[in-house]
């Protein structure tokens, strides 16, 4: 009740005016009584080789500087991805740039990696009280940095964030900043990959193994999928999170006026082709290749055919904005159940 009280608020702001005030309140939830669901909360798997107390986490782009990671944990979440972050501080795209499409459960977004720089994140996980859960880092490149020289931008990330995370995800396939999704292409992922991995080994010898992931997006082709399940399942790479949002509007969106911003679309509208991109990866990657399903994820029977299609974490974003900590708990008595 208190959850539907607060939307009900928050829905009355814009999208990314809501979003900040909703950061703001989960800075302040681990000092909140009554807050602590987690232990409420448990269904620990092994994946990655690192523990999660529940395999139900938060999607990067909800926690971008690192600002609410122990309030997001203090709602019983099993582990928590923030960023994405860039080497250098960056404004993002023109507001507005976040649009709800209510009647349809969906968000639409062309933020474009606005962050407050890798440093600034750094020094707050730094300062770190309470990690309950495996800590996410999600890396990109700037958006003034040409494609050609991206993997640059993400080498410096890599090592500034390597230390301290649990596991680091290559985000490269937001569709807000110019070009990025060419690095999907087998050639430039293989040489992208290739890069990164070879410095995470370097790193893991001074600082112990750090899992590395690569975020793609919903909107591959069979083959280019097939392409990309060949390219990261021969790299080294410990997991692959599918998916990103999708530049694609299906037919049966009932908000029409705002499905028609540019942007990625999230949400309810997503699941089917999150959920078949997932199935299909699985069915090609080795088990080594841990799978974090994302994308659509609503309630407990969306949550289930993720695990069931070959899913071994799941993360939540868009749904925890329309269902709140509801959809968290139905995610995490699905994973049991199954």
């Amino acid at each position: 009740m208190l959850y539907h009280l607060g939307r009900k608020a928050l829905f009355q702001l814009d999208a990314e005016t809501a979003h900040f005030a909703t950061v703001q309140m989960l800075k302040r939830a681990p000092r909140l009584q009554g807050a602590l669901l987690g232990q409420r909360l448990q269904a620990p798997r092994e994946v990655m080789g690192l523990r999660f107390p529940n395999p139900v986490g938060v999607a990067a782009g909800l926690d971008k500087n690192g600002e609410a990671i122990e309030g997001l944990f203090a709602l019983g979440f099993g582990f928590v991805e923030v960023g994405t972050v860039t080497p250098r501080p960056q404004a993002g795209n023109p507001r507005p740039r976040v649009f709800r499409l209510e009647a349809d459960e969906a968000i639409v977004n062309r933020l474009g990696f606005n962050n407050e720089g890798v440093d600034a994140l750094c020094r707050r996980v730094e300062r770190l009280r309470r990690r309950p859960g495996p800590l996410g880092i999600n890396i990109g490149k700037n958006a003034d940095t040409p494609i050609e020289s991206a993997v640059d931008d993400y080498l410096l990330a890599l090592e500034k964030v390597y230390a301290l995370a649990d596991y680091v995800t290559c985000n490269i396939s937001s569709p807000n900043t110019k070009n990025l999704r060419d690095l999907q292409s087998p050639e430039a992922l293989e040489r992208f990959v290739g890069t990164l991995v070879e410095r995470a080994e370097q790193l893991a010898g001074r600082h112990g193994k750090r899992p590395l992931a690569v975020k793609i997006a919903p909107d591959n082709s069979p083959e280019q999928l097939q392409a990309i399940a060949r390219v990261l399942g021969a790299s080294g790479v410990d997991a692959v999170i599918a998916t990103n949002t999708t530049v694609s509007r299906p037919p049966d969106l009932r908000d029409s006026a705002q499905a028609g911003e540019s942007g990625g679309l999230s949400g309810r509208p997503l699941c089917r082709l999150a959920e078949s991109q997932l199935a299909q990866l699985r069915a090609q990657l080795d088990r080594r290749v841990a799978i974090i399903g994302v994308g659509g994820i609503h309630d407990e029977a969306s949550a289930a055919r993720r695990y069931a299609a070959g899913a071994d974490l799941l993360q939540v974003y868009t749904g925890f904005v329309y269902r709140g900590p509801a959809l968290l708990r139905e995610a995490v008595r699905a994973a049991r159940a199954g």
